[in-house]
């Protein structure tokens, strides 16, 4: 007799109908203070988690605060759950991010107790996902995410470098990744800084979607500074463009960031601060739209100078050595302000396992699909995939 779960073949639309944002955080692990693979210390996250956990994909779990851990060639990866585009959604990413990394640590102390261990976890790099998409009836006109990611690679880096990375760094990425555009930059101990990280970038990234042409020939329209002699390599990873430090005449993580220093193309010489402000000057309407009022004045007071950046400091502070310890979730922003927005709510409920009636039947969440769908099985044991677009509206009924 064929198997009812075979019956069917889930299916949903696979782009979500409203903009949204992610992140991801990589951290290296540490056992008794020696680097340590974590797929070779414990296979699969589900070794050193406690409880029932939902199943993504290989060895990829999804966690109860709705976000998902799985290991990536040597690290521990979380990432938070798709997010809709709306002012303080940064902040929003920011808090879902920082309680995956928290749960994590929590797991990984109660594991370090019964096996009489100690691990570490140390921040490595942070990504930042956008949605892509053009403006609604645009045509295209050549305008391809490839090429958006070549031009936010002359755009992006000096502001990222400011709020995000540190003396030891030596890169700043941009990647398309099918439809979004992916920020890599180093991992960032402090959530205020990631926050105002993520802010700029989806503020700057969504608002040059909308231009009329993609060419690096914008730039000099627009009056955006770019550095002489910057040429972007390839990135390292996947498709997509690297700001890397010997991309540049001199390297940038290392170089006094308030010395006028920088030939640029058409704005004289500037220091890499008066680069990144310039930046943030010409892009703070579309920043302001998706930013929480503090974040908004948080990367203002970075990018003039009058709060430190960690480029300000002599090394990379000592906080990225134990994330979750030496750095965590700081609690600066109203509880309400970091309200869940309704796709990581649908997403919650999924992973929790409560079941959803609709339209007189009782489905149970057992899986997603992607980002953009639940997978529900049915009385009858039929499978079937429904995007979280359409869950939104039984949301009120799912959660009572």
């Amino acid at each position: 007799m064929a198997d009812p779960k075979k019956r069917d073949s889930p299916s949903a639309p696979e782009r979500l109908r409203l903009a949204a944002i992610g992140l991801e955080a990589e951290c290296g692990l540490l056992l008794d203070d020696q680097p340590t693979r974590p797929e070779a210390l414990f296979g699969s996250p589900r070794d050193f988690i406690r409880g029932d956990l939902m199943h993504r994909q290989g060895t990829s779990y999804h966690l109860p605060t709705g976000g998902a851990v799985y290991f990536d060639t040597g690290v521990i990866e979380v990432a938070t759950p798709v997010i809709e585009i709306e002012r303080g959604c940064a902040a929003r990413a920011g808090r879902s991010l920082w309680e995956a990394l928290h749960f994590i640590r929590n797991e990984l102390d109660a594991w370090d107790a019964r096996n009489g261990h100690r691990t570490r976890l140390v921040g490595f790099s942070t990504h930042y996902n956008v949605s892509f998409g053009l403006p609604p009836g645009e045509p295209a006109n050549g305008r391809t995410i490839g090429q958006l990611a070549h031009l936010l690679t002359y755009i992006l880096p000096a502001p990222v470098m400011l709020l995000a990375t540190n003396r030891r760094s030596t890169g700043v990425g941009v990647r398309p990744r099918k439809d979004r555009i992916e920020i890599t930059s180093d991992f960032t101990p402090s959530p205020s800084l990631m926050i105002a990280t993520a802010t700029l970038i989806v503020g700057i990234a969504r608002e040059v979607m909308t231009w009329p042409h993609y060419d690096l020939g914008e730039l000099s329209r627009r009056g955006i500074p770019v550095i002489s002699g910057f040429d972007p390599m390839p990135h390292t990873s996947r498709k997509g463009w690297l700001a890397r430090f010997s991309c540049y005449p001199e390297n940038p993580f290392t170089c006094d960031v308030d010395t006028s220093m920088w030939a640029t193309e058409r704005h004289g010489e500037l220091s890499l601060r008066a680069i990144a402000a310039r930046t943030l000057r010409h892009f703070s309407g579309s920043i302001r739209r998706v930013s929480d009022l503090a974040t908004f004045r948080l990367i203002g007071a970075v990018l003039r100078g009058s709060s430190p950046s960690l480029l300000d400091l002599e090394d990379r502070p000592e906080e990225y050595e134990d994330v979750g310890r030496l750095c965590a979730w700081d609690g600066l922003f109203p509880p309400a302000q970091l309200a869940r927005s309704r796709y990581e709510r649908v997403v919650m409920r999924a992973v929790s396992g409560q079941h959803l009636r609709r339209d007189g039947h009782r489905l149970r969440p057992v899986g997603m699909q992607g980002w953009s769908a639940i997978v529900f099985q049915g009385e009858d044991n039929r499978r079937e995939a429904i995007a979280i677009d359409d869950l939104i509206r039984h949301l009120d009924d799912w959660e009572a």
